[in-house]
């Protein structure tokens, strides 16, 4: 069975077709969103849902702690439900630990200044949840190097030690929190075969099809593990080596988006060719991800905010019904992120 990796890919996203009606809907359906960039993770629920705003994302982290983000899978910060993040924590994080010794060694910091720091993290947020910069200063005060990416990797190593959370919002900004204090005790884990199990039926619900490989590398697992969660599942082959869900809905008619950086539709499989094609460089760029338009199944453009209006900068020519379609989804962004609406601008391609 020959399958349209784009539009599968888009329908499983919730990119195309019916819509999420809330934020931890969409997260859900992701699993796992990409959240090292505050407006970029806005961007991708905004993207997949209808009626949700960006302060019903800031709601979900701050007021009813349904949403919270943590470095798992890849090692990066991902936004999570919260019911997700304790199984995903204990399956994806322990391979991360030998990585952080050996980035913390490059970063100058001691395993004597490392547990020193881990402790120290550890210590500040039991206290009150804390901003970054609170925690640098703490770190500073105990002479744990904090320069360069060290504040990075320390704050990583406590969160892989201690469970810490980037939970509440406020003025703007993420503040850490250990787990247990901010969504209560951690439940009975799982044991290891429940959870590959859970991983691969949860993946395929926002990625399929796709291969063992896929999952393997956008949860950062060994192959044979992705292999182990794939056959405790009911799945049908697709076809190509692709395995999916029974209970897949039909793909939807293809979206035009403005998408924003970091989206999860570059991020769940091992290439990025079959969306991006011959303009992947010009989206990503020295592992920068940034924000693009989408349309026909294929990127036609990148866009930003600039001076309170979107402003898109397409890769050639666009069809008259595409610039509207554009022009369109610009103004719901502004009004998704509470800010003025302003004409959106097509610049000359």
């Amino acid at each position: 069975m020959r399958v349209d990796p784009v539009g599968a890919r888009c329908t499983a996203q919730l990119l195309s077709g019916r819509p999420a009606a809330s934020a931890e809907e969409a997260v859900g359906r992701v699993l796992a969103v990409q959240g090292q960039d505050p407006r970029g993770f806005r961007l991708a629920v905004r993207a997949r849902t209808r009626g949700v705003t960006a302060a019903d994302v800031d709601a979900a982290l701050s007021g009813s702690r349904t949403l919270v983000v943590s470095w798992l899978n890849r090692g990066t910060l991902h936004l999570v439900g919260a019911q997700d993040f304790w199984w995903l924590h204990d399956l994806t994080t322990p391979r991360l630990r030998t990585e952080s010794l050996r980035r913390l060694a490059q970063e100058g910091v001691s395993p004597e200044q490392a547990e020193l720091g881990v402790e120290t993290v550890a210590a500040a947020v039991a206290e009150a949840p804390r901003t970054r910069d609170e925690l640098r200063a703490a770190l500073d005060a105990v002479g744990v190097p904090t320069a360069g990416q060290a504040l990075v990797h320390v704050l990583l190593a406590a969160t892989l030690r201690h469970r810490l959370i980037r939970g509440p919002v406020q003025d703007g900004e993420h503040r850490m929190v250990l787990a247990e204090d901010w969504l209560g005790p951690a439940p009975e884990p799982l044991d290891r075969g429940a959870a590959l199990a859970l991983l691969a039926r949860r993946y395929l619900e926002g990625h399929g099809p796709s291969s063992d490989r896929d999952l393997a590398v956008w949860a950062k697992l060994p192959l044979r593990d992705a292999r182990a969660g794939l056959a405790a599942i009911d799945t049908v082959a697709v076809g190509d080596g692709l395995v999916d869900l029974p209970e897949r809905e039909e793909p939807a008619p293809l979206p035009t988006r403005l998408l924003g950086n970091f989206d999860p539709i570059l991020h769940g499989w091992a290439s990025r060719e079959a969306v991006l094609g011959v303009h992947d460089p010009q989206v990503v760029a020295g592992g920068i991800f940034r924000s693009w338009a989408f349309a026909g199944g294929r990127p036609v453009g990148l866009w930003r905010i600039a001076g309170g209006r979107v402003r898109i900068s397409p890769f050639g020519p666009l069809a008259k019904r595409t610039e509207h379609a554009l022009l369109q989804d610009a103004a719901a962004v502004l009004a998704y992120l509470g800010m003025p609406e302003k004409e959106a601008e097509i610049l000359p391609a």
